[in-house]
């Protein structure tokens, strides 16, 4: 089964009424009463779409796209884990 690749859109908005709306154009993961905004994810290859339409919303304020696919999580330096240095396998 191939995954789709999905990117998360930040939507600014005026009232708490009017994110049934923004529902309707992707996953709502999460909404903020006290800082009036949403967390959407939707496919990567409607992202550009999605946001020009949102952004045409009488009530929305402003729509920031999540740049967390372009973060490189491949760390070369890590540290090693202290706790599995010194975990040994007793016993057997």
């Amino acid at each position: 089964m191939r995954r789709t690749k999905r990117q998360g859109i930040i939507v600014y908005f005026q009232h708490m009424k009017n994110v049934r709306q923004i529902k309707k154009h992707g996953h709502l993961i999460h909404a903020s009463k006290k800082h009036k905004y949403a967390l959407v994810y939707v496919n990567q290859d409607d992202l550009e779409f999605k946001m020009e339409k949102l952004e045409r919303l009488p009530f929305v304020s402003r729509v920031v796209p999540s740049h967390k696919p372009e973060i490189q999580t491949d760390f070369e330096n890590a540290k090693p884990d202290k706790a599995k240095q010194y975990d040994y396998k007793m016993g057997i």
